[in-house]
């Protein structure tokens, strides 16, 4: 795997001047958290304005009319499909929003990782032993677990026998039958977009269809 290293596609098209009707801020490799009726998906913001964004994916975008924009920050947008072109798609804000705010990430909290709520079991190899958890949660840094095990801080461990390829972690906290695992070696972005479009939604890996054609 390689370091945390952000990984954007190429072949930006430039967006015409019917498909904006507010001035925009272009945001160049800004990740961000698309929510779908099929899961939680990586995306880049392009560009913002008042009446909507434009997102580049890592794959096709999910198709559904019910859509919500998460940044870094935590802060959500309820979006709608207008166009797609490629891995490139435009939406359109449900409600006002302040443009200012988008492009700083603005919001209750500070930001960070993006963390992706995706839940599959895995098999944890350690010294002495192994037991199987489920993941709850993941970045391109680590994971939340809960197992019914009992896993020191520090512990090095190996998330083996579950559908992330093998990656060695350590134990940053416990609480209860939950814990907070950082990966020795990081995901880039693209490698955490794709796995996670194919843990919860495999077809959109088959092609830059997914958000539907431009309207």
């Amino acid at each position: 795997m390689e370091l945390g290293r952000i990984e954007v596609p190429e072949e930006v098209h430039p967006v015409s001047a019917e498909e904006r009707d507010a001035p925009r801020f272009t945001l160049l490799i800004r990740a961000a958290k698309l929510i779908a009726a099929q899961g939680e998906f990586v995306c880049v913001i392009r560009d913002v304005s008042q009446s909507g964004v434009s997102l580049r994916g890592f794959h096709a975008l999910p198709v559904s009319d019910s859509l919500w924009l998460e940044l870094q920050s935590g802060e959500r947008y309820a979006i709608r499909p207008v166009w797609s072109r490629g891995l490139e798609a435009g939406f359109r804000f449900l409600h006002p929003v302040e443009v200012g705010a988008v492009v700083a990430e603005a919001g209750r909290f500070p930001r960070r990782q993006l963390r992706l709520a995706i839940s599959f079991g895995v098999e944890l190899a350690f010294l002495g032993g192994r037991m199987r958890a489920q993941v709850v949660n993941l970045s391109q840094q680590g994971a939340r677990i809960e197992c019914d095990g009992l896993l020191a801080i520090d512990q090095p461990l190996r998330l083996c026998s579950g559908p992330l390829p093998e990656v060695r972690a350590r134990v940053r906290w416990r609480q209860g039958r939950e814990y907070g695992l950082v990966f020795d070696d990081t995901f880039s972005l693209s490698q955490l977009a794709v796995f996670a479009a194919g843990a919860q939604c495999p077809d959109l890996l088959a092609g830059p269809t997914g958000v539907g054609q431009r309207r």
